[in-house]
């Protein structure tokens, strides 16, 4: 993810306006912000409480969850005390897979779970099962994970054997998934509460990542889709290594074009804003920009993603930020490989260069 810089303003409706963390603030009738902590460079995310009445019984519908550690625990247990008007919650929706948004899905499921009223997560089918998978094996580390990276450039050897030695990554922030859930599909409704709320595909940043839309409110929780102030991390990495991610990713912010350009955006990172058209058209400059700049180095010589490092991130990179920007690295080139504006050869060293 990197901070893109608008030609045009959002509209910030809520203003430097923040929940405090365990509790909640209004944005839209029957809407809740709910604000969780993270360990990361990105300290934040934002979670939502939709007013809900599911079989007849009155409660709240949860979007995304939080990393599983004691904090978030404790955070989500003074909203419980505090933010639910003494209801319960019904159901669990999950944007995507990653950590931060389905880290805490069993752990709520499980403690709103009765032998009458389960309380169910609502997720893609493939970020369900991608989530599951990552649960049991090595993710984003571990040897597959390292050698990917070196076969893309990656030299240094602190770094690769951090990689290689980086196992449970996934793991220590969800460390289980709930057994079922309940199927979410592009283009399906659901009724939550008096609201009807619409399914968005987006690809790119996760398999199969679904943002929520409600037509009656203007409202869009985007999820990792559409964020205000940096853009969302589009990662080829060794479980998919030809991957076209990147251009995924554009096709499906294109498709909200749809949606209305006064829609309230609630992202999961950053203010909610109005203005998605707007965003839109940054994120495609923002991406024309970076892809120029890794024609102009494939111009100057064949170019590894570890080459670009410098040239798309200006700043300096911990582990966990290099990880993403190697990704992000190998996905830019892979847009110009599939269309056809770079060739790519493996060398007898095992690394894979681009050229023009």
């Amino acid at each position: 993810m990197q901070e893109t810089s608008p030609k045009a303003t959002l509209d910030y409706p809520m203003g430097d306006t923040l929940p405090a963390i365990g509790q909640a603030l209004a944005v839209a009738p029957g809407v809740r912000w709910v604000r969780m902590q993270l360990p990361f460079a990105l300290d934040h995310i934002n979670l939502w409480l939709l007013r809900d009445e599911l079989d007849g019984r009155p409660g709240w519908t949860i979007v995304d969850c939080g990393i599983s550690n004691q904090a978030t625990h404790e955070a989500w247990s003074e909203v419980f005390a505090t933010q639910l008007e003494g209801l319960p919650v019904l159901r669990v929706i999950v944007t995507h897979m990653h950590p931060d948004h389905v880290g805490n899905a069993h752990w709520l499921t499980e403690h709103w779970s009765t032998p009458e009223w389960p309380c169910r997560l609502w997720m893609s089918a493939t970020d369900f099962h991608a989530a599951q998978l990552a649960c049991q094996h090595t993710t984003h580390g571990g040897e597959r994970a390292a050698s990917f990276f070196a076969s893309h450039g990656l030299a240094d050897p602190e770094a690769v054997a951090k990689i290689r030695a980086r196992t449970n990554y996934f793991g220590s922030m969800v460390p289980q998934m709930p057994a079922t859930f309940h199927r979410l599909l592009d283009g399906l409704s659901v009724q939550i509460g008096e609201h009807r709320w619409v399914c968005h595909v987006g690809h790119g940043h996760a398999p199969e990542h679904i943002a929520l839309h409600c037509p009656e409110l203007n409202v869009l929780i985007s999820g990792d889709m559409v964020l205000p102030r940096i853009s969302t991390n589009v990662s080829v990495y060794d479980t998919e290594p030809e991957a076209n991610s990147l251009t995924l990713f554009l096709q499906s912010l294109d498709r909200m074009r749809d949606l209305p350009e006064d829609t309230l955006v609630l992202p999961s990172h950053g203010k909610p804003f109005t203005g998605l058209h707007t965003r839109i058209d940054q994120l495609h400059d923002h991406h024309r920009d970076r892809l120029a700049e890794v024609i102009a180095a494939c111009q100057q010589q064949p170019t590894t993603a570890a080459d670009l490092l410098p040239v798309l991130f200006k700043r300096q990179l911990d582990l966990h930020q290099t990880t993403f920007a190697m990704g992000e690295a190998v996905a830019h080139l892979h847009a110009l490989w599939h269309q056809g504006t770079l060739t790519r050869a493996l060398g007898t060293d095992g690394i894979y260069r681009f050229s023009c």
